[in-house]
Order: C-alpha cells, then sequence, then structure tokens
C-alpha cells in the first residue's frame, strides 16, 4: 500500500511567503492535489528573483504542487474562483485580514456555491473577534506581540526574536491540522468549514515554561540566554568544547548522577551545593564552571558520545553545514537533494508526516508560473480553450 492519505482532496493554495505555502507543502507531500493560486506576477517570494536567499525558500515551500495564475482583483478572476470553488474541497490563504472578502470571494461567498467546501484563513490575530483582528503580522512582529521576544536573549542585552522563522511555521502546521480536522468532520457531517488560525494563537503555548516561572515567582524573569527560562533547572545550558559548543539539559535527579559520572567525577553529586534541583539552581554558577571544565577538554564529538553512552541528554551545537551533512536526515529520508537554476544542488526536505508502509510522493522542481493555468481551467472550470484565451486577453489570469 502507497496511497497517500490525502489522495484525492483537492486544494487552491493562496499561500504567500512562509505561514500558507508550508501548510500547502505538507498537503501536498500527503497526496492531495494542491493549485498554487497565484497573481499574474507571482506569490512574493517568486517575486523576488532567483538569486536571493528567497529563491530557496520558494523551492523548498512549494515542491508537488501545480501553478495557476488568477486576478482577484478583476469580476473576471472573481466569477472563476467561484466556479473552481465549487469543484474543489479546500481554498486557503494567509493575505492580510479581510483581503478575500474586500472582493467577494471570502469564506461566506465560496461556501455558498459549494457548502462542502473548507476554507481556512491565517492571520496574525485571527478573524473571528478581538482588537487585534485587523492587524498586519509578519513572523518578528508575532514574536514581539505574543512575549517571545521579551524572553529571548541575554539580560545584558536587548530582546532577540529567533533566527529561525518559527511563527510563521507553527502557525502553518497549525493551519494544515486544522484543515485536515475539517476535512474529517466533514466525513462524518457532510458539510465544509470555516477556518480561523491566529499566529499568535499558535506561538501562545511555546510559553509554557517561561508562563510557569512567571506564576511560580510572580514576577517575570529576566532572559536567561541559554539557560533555563526560570533558571530552575542546572545543568541546562550550552557548554564550550574544544572545537565548538554542546547542550546538555538534566531534568531529572538521575540525569544529574549520571552525567557526574560522565565527567568521571561521580562524587561531585554528593557536593552539598548540588544534591538538588533547588539547590543546582542556587548555585547556577558553580554548575556551569564544573561542566565546562569537563566539556573544555573534549570535542563536540568526544563529548556527544560520552554523554550517550551515560544517558545524559546532549547534543553538539551544529552549523548550516552541518545540518544539511547530517547522516540521520539522510537516512530518514528527510532531506532530498536536487538542482536549482541558480544555487546547483540544495537540499530540500520531505514532509514531516511519515505513515508505516507508506512512502512520501518524490520531490518535484516548484511549478512554473501558471503552467497549469489551462489544465486547471479545462478540467475543472469546465472552460474552452477560447473561453480560457479571452480571460487571458482581458487579464484575469
Amino acid at each position: 500500500m502507497n496511497q497517500q492519505p490525502l489522495t484525492g482532496v483537492t486544494v487552491l493554495d493562496f499561500g504567500q511567503v512562509y505561514n500558507g505555502p508550508y501548510c500547502g507543502f505538507l498537503l501536498a507531500q500527503g497526496g492531495a492535489r494542491v493549485i498554487k493560486v497565484e497573481s499574474l506576477i507571482g506569490e512574493t517570494l517568486r517575486a523576488r528573483g532567483n538569486t536571493s536567499a528567497s529563491s530557496f525558500a520558494f523551492s523548498l515551500l512549494n515542491s508537488n504542487k501545480e501553478s495557476m495564475t488568477l486576478n482577484i482583483k478583476s469580476e473576471e478572476g472573481q466569477d472563476l474562483l467561484k466556479t473552481l470553488a465549487a469543484e474543489v474541497d479546500v481554498v486557503f490563504e494567509n493575505f492580510a485580514p479581510g483581503t478575500m472578502d474586500r472582493y467577494g470571494i471570502g469564506a461566506e461567498a465560496l461556501r455558498a456555491v459549494n457548502p462542502r467546501l473548507v476554507y481556512a484563513s491565517s492571520t496574525g490575530y485571527g478573524i473571528s473577534a478581538g482588537p487585534y483582528r485587523d492587524y498586519l503580522g509578519m513572523d518578528i512582529t508575532l514574536q514581539a506581540m505574543t512575549g517571545v521576544m521579551s524572553i529571548t536573549g541575554e539580560n545584558s542585552g536587548p530582546p532577540l526574536k529567533t533566527a529561525a522563522a518559527f511563527a510563521d511555521f507553527i502557525a502553518g502546521t497549525h493551519l494544515y491540522g486544522a484543515i485536515v480536522s475539517a476535512l474529517y468532520s466533514r466525513e462524518q457531517t457532510g458539510e465544509g468549514a470555516t477556518v480561523d488560525i491566529s499566529m499568535q494563537d499558535c506561538v501562545f503555548p511555546t510559553l509554557a515554561t517561561a508562563l510557569g516561572s512567571y506564576y511560580v515567582t510572580g514576577d517575570q524573569q529576566p532572559r536567561a540566554g541559554n539557560r533555563h527560562p526560570g533558571q530552575a533547572l542546572a545543568p541546562y545550558n550550552v557548554y564550550e568544547a574544544s572545537d565548538g559548543h554542546v547542550a546538555i539539559i538534566c531534568i531529572r535527579e538521575g540525569h544529574w548522577r549520571k552525567l557526574c559520572k560522565a565527567m568521571g567525577a561521580p562524587e561531585v553529586a554528593e557536593d552539598p551545593r548540588f544534591t538538588t534541583f533547588a539547590q543546582r539552581a542556587k548555585h547556577i554558577d558553580e554548575v556551569d564552571e564544573v561542566v565546562n571544565q569537563w566539556t573544555r577538554q573534549h570535542s563536540k564529538a568526544e563529548v556527544f558520545a560520552t554523554a550517550q553512552d551515560h544517558g545524559v541528554i546532549c547534543a553538539p551545537v551544529k552549523d548550516l553545514q552541518d545540518v544539511l551533512d547530517d547522516p540521520h536526515l539522510a537516512e530518514r529520508g528527510t532531506l532530498q537533494r536536487s538542482k536549482h537554476e541558480a544555487f546547483g544542488e540544495i537540499a530540500q526536505m520531505q514532509t514531516p508526516l511519515r505513515f508505516k508502509d507508506i512512502e512520501p510522493p518524490a520531490l518535484t522542481p516548484p511549478p512554473a508560473l501558471g503552467g497549469a493555468t489551462d489544465q486547471v481551467l479545462l478540467e475543472l472550470g469546465g472552460l474552452t480553450e477560447q473561453q480560457i484565451q479571452a480571460l487571458r486577453d482581458a487579464e484575469a489570469i
């Protein structure tokens, strides 16, 4: 058996940048037919050119899709979308709030022509209610608004964002999950759904540890760099190795004792300063220095190997080249090598969603802008070639 779980599902993907396109990537890798609907000049990442960093991101997020062009600002384009919406299972977008409604093609209008349609949107703050409803949101502003930046960085420095665009991608993942949930519900009820994903909602749970410390102490704790946000656990940090750094964490008393044995100093576990979580947190600087004295004498690989042998939670801090060459990602099939017109060979990801006995589909290159427009309109729209040409002449597609 190798039928993908979403085989037979057809999706119109209006995704832009990272959030929506990642959702579309997951749907496509799950077996859905994903038709990327773009403006006549292409979505934002495509328009930034073939030699920019965005060009890689576009390739990463838009494999296994088709592309059609559609001018949603034109009356002909709006009518055409309603025709297509009657034939598909899902329409999703991550435009600014109200964009599709402004052109008469939002959830209410499209579900009127197809009550089984799942219409999903992902915005910065959600569209159903709240004073932030109409605010624009991007990854950095969501990291600011959700409090993530306030707890990131060193206490002696300013708030920092994470370099990884985690708010965008966690929202795209939730968008995917909500769409699949709605499709499952439709199987039971026959009715589609309107899905409202807020990036702010998605990011909030990531504050679990920081908020726990807030409730325990009654106040926000100072930024702690790589240490535990509430500085309640030690060791919990990034430590120096002879050729870089390693991350080590001990979340149980047994972990600490195992680490002491790994360091060749089991007696350290009996030091009165280090015998309990509370004592180690009180003497966090001394704990870190004890661990650093050990790690500095060894390479990352040596520390990692010794930690693994002793059941200690540890990992080397890898750089980007290390990640691209990661043997585990290669053997799992997570990373696939492909040719890119600007960069030569690049590593692309397979879906993280895996099922026993079902291999993810082979990655395909991102679609050429509008390459499937005619095919989609012939198949789903029921248009003739003459009608398609008239739409092209009217700049509706």
